[in-house]
């Protein structure tokens, strides 16, 4: 495993792009391009002020960057650095930009929600969405970018509208039985969309291309509902966390329930492995180093760490929400399947320092990572069942069904890493931290 050197960054801005050539970072209203392999700079790109937001086009030829202060969106081309495009939305403001799947359309959400503005690049006409729903996740493209789903609100309804990326044009109309919908999201295959309501009731509905409800399902009512979902890559199963601390798996064919992961405060099961992270002391004995050397080895060998496998039963360190506060710490706060759906991680937020692996072809759970701080981030590599997970230090750990490891970023200084993004070949990882961010390369292993 190698680490690249440090390079600046600021909001957590650093992107691969899609065809996997280029790394995108930014370090306030700039946009730097570096090769992957060399990360030497490609191009440099100066905004007009400073960089908020930014996403490569489906074929890596375009970058866009969004200013919502000064509600501008910049696009720049890779093949031609000198042409540019600057989309100005004026009185209306921005909250919110993206691509269309061909990366030839950009849409823009006003403030306050107004409207959906299509901007081509191609023809620079211009197109209007109206009523668009303000809500967590209100636009989902299906995978293979052929449609378009929208959540409305409109005359105190919820509403979804589902286009034909290609031109634009309106495929089906219909309102959903919510009574504040939150978020919207297409199984992988795209044949299924998934719709749930506000946290204050449980349900999800389920609706075909064709507008037709095929499923709800109601866990529990009364109580604080759906807080995440996620489906998996074969688009057999849904997964949805939600704040009783419950993670239920519905499936494809009947969409009932067929189990539901449970996150307790302590771990007996024997056959589950739990590991623990436990710090080591140096390697090196750092007051026999003169003064320079000193200095980096205090960053190299302070603070290691290792993983113990912990003989159950285990109990782990719980966090009691505060009740009179808005979003409580409690529930199912992330979740992620493994590309080859064999595996489901999760994080119950009321136990931030543990990552929950659980075996899907079994439905139990198989592992608990317990950190020794709050995990930040976690990401599945995108080729094999390999986490990548960050706590908010200067380390990044790995598990996979072989084992796992806590690798220390030999760094100067304090890297605080607090997200992280896989290169599409599994190769490398880009580890960000507030002000900084490098590349962690890793020795391709060998998918049984």
């Amino acid at each position: 495993m190698n680490f690249s050197e440090l390079f600046k960054l600021s909001g957590l801005l650093g992107k691969f792009s899609p065809d996997g050539k280029c790394l995108a970072s930014c370090v306030q209203y700039r946009l730097i391009i570096r090769d992957v392999n060399t990360l030497q700079i490609l191009q440099l790109y100066t905004c007009l002020d400073q960089i908020q937001y930014i996403e490569w086009s489906s074929d890596s030829l375009f970058i866009l960057c969004a200013m919502y202060k000064r509600g501008i969106v910049q696009v720049w081309s890779l093949e031609q650095p000198d042409w540019h495009c600057k989309i100005d939305e004026g009185s209306a403001g921005l909250v919110a930009s993206c691509w269309s799947p061909d990366g030839r359309h950009i849409l823009n959400t006003t403030e306050f929600h107004l409207r959906i503005t299509v901007w081509s690049l191609c023809t620079k006409s211009v197109s209007y969405i109206k009523y668009p729903k303000a809500c967590q996740q209100g636009i989902a493209f299906t995978k293979d970018g052929r449609y378009m789903a929208l959540a409305e609100r409109r005359d105190c309804k919820d509403f979804i509208s589902l286009f034909v990326c290609s031109d634009w044009q309106l495929l089906r109309h219909f309102d959903t039985e919510t009574q504040d919908l939150f978020g919207i999201e297409w199984a992988p295959n795209g044949c299924v969309l998934a719709v749930w309501d506000t946290c204050l009731e449980y349900k999800i509905l389920l609706y075909s291309l064709d507008g037709r409800l095929l499923s709800t399902y109601r866990a529990y009512e009364w109580s604080l509902g759906i807080k995440s979902i996620a489906w998996s890559p074969s688009s057999q199963f849904l997964a949805i966390g939600s704040y009783d601390e419950k993670v239920r798996i519905l499936n494809h064919v009947t969409w009932k329930k067929i189990t539901e992961f449970e996150h307790p405060a302590s771990i007996t099961n024997p056959k589950t492995i739990v590991y623990k992270e436990v710090e080591k002391s140096p390697s090196v004995e750092t007051e026999r180093l003169s003064f320079p050397r000193r200095a980096l080895a205090s960053s190299l060998f302070s603070a290691q760490s290792k993983y113990d496998i912990s003989q159950v039963p285990v109990s782990l360190q719980y966090v009691k929400p505060i009740a009179d506060r808005a979003n409580p710490k409690i529930g199912i706060g992330m979740l992620a399947f493994s590309p080859d759906n064999c595996f489901l991680a999760t994080k119950n937020d009321n136990i931030p320092n543990a990552v929950w692996i659980w075996d899907i072809q079994k439905l139990k759970l198989f592992v608990v990572l317990e950190q020794l701080g709050a995990i930040q981030s976690f990401q599945w590599d995108p080729l094999q069942p390999r986490l990548a997970i960050c706590t908010g230090n200067s380390k990044v750990y790995l598990w996979s069904p072989a084992g796992c490891v806590s690798v220390q970023v030999p760094m100067e200084g304090d890297f605080q890493i607090l997200s992280l993004c896989w290169h599409s070949s599994g190769d490398s990882v880009a580890l960000l931290s507030k002000d900084n961010f490098c590349v962690c390369y890793l020795e391709r292993e060998e998918v049984k």
